[in-house]
């Protein structure tokens, strides 16, 4: 006969969903302010955000488009494959890392000349690698960013120049450098502050900086992008570690950027610490025939999760037990699953286990059960 099961869901708190965005952010109101026009910063496990302002506006991005490029150039594969750069790919104003005609690379170098020294003609070159041109690259990373729900995005070149129809929200960027960071390529490339890379013709090694002073002015950062254009100014990209808790930090248009993300990284990580997850409320399991007619049950496992206090509220637990237990056990007596959710998304399962032991009532035992405690009540006085 199967076993029955019973199973019941317990709330932390309140989560109202047609509010989104009183949702996803932080209770705790700042008291610090930003020069961005628009500025966020999200918990790097869950996605939640954490501090916002204006994170939902559309505005033009500049080079912190390339971490789509380089996401596209890494999923492409064969990155140690030679090749020869695009002649007019490489043609192209702005920022590089100094390409020339007929020059040799390969797309991991190029990965370092995109991230590193925010090279224009690295980005156009790794496309046209990619896609065979720069337009069905365009069309590759439009269609990325709907697969990834990036709902305010829309990309017209692969560098970052401003041009129409070009442009995100601090939110979506956020979004898409958590995806980003989950490469490892990606997140080791970036958090470089320089490296030795080796194109030209014939190929020669040479030293590429990175232009962003978040890795050695800030504690724990580990990427990811800056930008500029006349139109965006200066956009950021940063992530932080410490402690176990990651975050990912955006700001567009921001004259003070290596500021804003100092103060918005603090607060973030003010915010958000490792907490252990418990259950809510006692939850119990009937026992028969013992000296105890419930047993208390305990989570099997320490579930640890970096969550600000809002999230915590957001924790639910979807629990499954036997019906009752029959006595005679002890304590850690598995007695069924937890199922862990955050904002309703899957997180983790766990064992149920009896949290202390329960022995038969003296009228439910044998008659050898009744002579050894007889005789052990007798030995041992």
């Amino acid at each position: 006969m199967k076993k029955l099961f019973r199973s019941a869901l317990f709330f932390l708190g309140a989560l109202s969903i047609p509010a989104m965005l009183s949702a996803r952010v932080s209770a705790v109101s700042p008291d610090f302010s930003v020069s961005a026009l628009s500025a966020v910063v999200i918990n790097a496990d869950t996605g939640n955000i954490v501090y916002e302002k204006s994170a939902f506006a559309q505005r033009a991005m500049a080079s912190t488009t390339k971490i789509m490029t380089a996401l596209l150039t890494i999923e492409a594969g064969d990155l140690d494959k030679k090749f020869t750069v695009d002649s007019y790919a490489i043609q192209v104003e702005g920022t590089s890392m100094g390409l020339s005609q007929g020059d040799i690379v390969t797309r991991r170098a190029l990965l370092y000349g995109i991230l590193l020294p925010s090279g224009n003609d690295a980005a156009n070159a790794a496309a046209v690698s990619v896609s065979g041109s720069m337009g069905k690259f365009v069309e590759l990373m439009n269609k990325k960013a709907e697969e990834l729900g990036l709902v305010n995005t829309h990309f017209a070149n692969p560098s970052g120049l401003d041009a129409q129809g070009h442009f995100t929200t601090a939110y979506d960027l956020a979004l898409l450098t958590k995806t980003a960071l989950e490469n490892h390529v990606f997140a080791e490339i970036c958090r470089c502050a320089d490296a030795q890379v080796e194109f030209g013709n014939p190929p020669y090694l040479r030293r590429l900086a990175n232009s962003n002073k978040m890795l050695w002015q800030y504690e724990g950062c580990y990427g990811v992008k800056t930008g500029f254009t006349d139109n965006a100014r200066r956009c950021l990209v940063s992530a932080a570690e410490r402690k176990g808790v990651k975050l990912i930090c955006v700001t567009l248009n921001a004259p003070d950027d290596w500021e804003d993300h100092r103060k918005m990284l603090d607060y973030g990580f003010e915010q958000v610490k490792r907490t252990e997850v418990v259950l809510p409320s006692p939850v119990t399991l009937p026992v028969i025939g013992g000296t105890a007619d419930k047993v208390p049950l305990t989570l099997g496992d320490r579930v640890v999760l970096p969550l600000s206090q809002n999230e915590l509220k957001s924790v639910s637990f979807k629990i499954s037990t036997e019906p009752f237990l029959y006595s005679g056990f002890e304590a850690g007596k598995k007695t069924g699953s937890v199922e862990i959710y955050l904002d309703g998304e899957f997180i983790r399962k766990v064992d149920l286990i009896a949290a202390e032991g329960v022995s038969r009532s003296e009228e439910n035992l044998n008659f050898p059960e009744k002579l050894f405690k007889f005789l052990r009540q007798f030995f041992l006085g």
